[in-house]
């Protein structure tokens, strides 16, 4: 092994405070890929935070770190399976983790925290049997508290727009719409017959409600460390869309492997625990994966949640995407599904991207029932894309 190699292995080793003291010997600069895994091992090794200190009642009521999730998620990608066993060990141990998923009591008492809980699925090999079930309650109470607060408006939002009760010029006795023809001809009510003479008859289109005429929505989801808080947001999301039986629904997780967990939609949390948190991404897989899933390119909406942080052919992802919007998809690029904050990403792509017309924005789950509705109507998101002007917007 060569000196300048040598030299910042125990760089990294000694950690970025013997910087300086290695400064002058050799060719000590890191590459991009030792400075990623520096960041890391400093997350985790040099780790002090509130989360440490769980002896007072009120612990667990302060937020956690967002970071420690995306570091984590980094230690999977970069370095092997048995190191990442050791570092994802010492994360617990280290990073205040080790009391909430050791003893049940305590994280039964902690408050519901989105990053947190990020936190704690990229961790699930390392909880012991009896803390499982405490673990997945508090999974649960996220849950129930998103899906409070997002469910009516999303089912609302689709109905609105993927509009069953359209009527057609076709005459059909079994599609007669009684209500819209009664309510509009009662001005032509006969006295003398004692009934309602329509001058016109109203039908429902049937062909609305075949399947082919249905919405297809297809949530392609990065699993990868940065996306915790999305992936959670994403799980519920697309729980309760799976749920409605006006669209169909899948649901694909990926890193650098791509796993179909539309079967597990009927529980969020089975969901969310089916993710794997933290790897690598290969964007265009995933993608080419979804493609099987488009009938009807006009009726089908693909959201493709990540930080683009393509680690596979970034020249064939584009070409994909663009190809897939030319033959009618509706595509969406959500850099982030979360409560607040920038969202980490690669912006060059995102611009790319963005600059074959697809919307390419950090999007707040409130918002979301509207843009699902926009983009069902085929509307305009760009005014969309503006309200989310606290997050990255490209």
């Amino acid at each position: 092994m060569e000196i300048n190699e040598q030299i910042r292995r125990w760089r990294l080793i000694l950690g970025r405070e013997s910087e300086e003291r290695f400064s002058g010997m050799a060719d000590a600069a890191l590459s991009p890929e030792q400075d990623l895994m520096d960041q890391a091992l400093a997350a985790i090794y040099n780790y002090t935070h509130k989360w440490q200190d769980f002896s007072g009642k009120g612990a667990g009521h302060g937020p956690s770190d967002p970071q420690i999730t995306r570091w984590l998620g980094d230690v999977r990608t970069l370095f092997d399976k048995e190191l990442v066993k050791v570092i994802q060990n010492d994360a617990v141990n280290r990073c205040g983790l080790k009391q909430l998923v050791l003893e049940p009591e305590l994280l039964e008492n902690t408050e519901p925290d989105t990053n947190l809980a990020a936190t704690i699925l990229m961790l699930k090999d390392q909880i012991p049997k009896r803390s499982k079930d405490s673990v997945r309650e508090f999974i649960k109470k996220i849950v129930e508290q998103i899906n409070q607060l997002l469910e009516q408006d999303i089912r609302r939002a689709v109905t609105a727009a993927v509009n069953k009760r359209k009527h057609s010029p076709i005459p059909s006795a079994a599609a007669l719409d009684f209500k819209t023809t009664i309510a509009r001809n009662l001005k032509h009510y006969n006295p003398e017959l004692k009934t309602v003479v329509p001058e016109h008859f109203y039908f429902f289109d049937r062909t609305s409600t075949t399947a082919a005429n249905k919405w297809t929505i297809i949530l392609d989801i990065d699993q990868s460390g940065s996306m915790g808080e999305s992936v959670i947001y994403s799980s519920i999301i697309s729980c309760i869309l799976a749920s409605m039986s006006s669209i169909k629904t899948h649901i694909v997780a990926f890193d650098t492997n791509i796993v179909d967990l539309t079967e597990k939609s009927s529980d969020p949390v089975d969901l969310l625990f089916g993710f794997q948190l933290g790897g690598g991404t290969d964007i265009n897989k995933s993608v080419a994966y979804c493609g099987q899933f488009i009938e009807n390119p006009s009726k089908t909406l693909f959201f493709l949640i990540s930080d683009l942080e393509e680690g596979g052919n970034r020249a064939a992802l584009l070409r994909r995407i663009e190809d897939m919007k030319a033959s009618g998809v509706t595509i969406i690029s959500l850099l982030a599904l979360a409560d607040g904050g920038r969202p980490y990403c690669d912006e060059q792509m995102a611009q790319k991207i963005a600059n074959l017309g697809i919307p390419c924005f950090a999007c707040s789950p409130q918002l979301l029932p509207e843009l699902l509705e926009k983009a069902l109507k085929g509307q305009d998101l760009s005014s969309l894309a503006k309200a989310a002007k606290n997050n990255k917007t490209i």
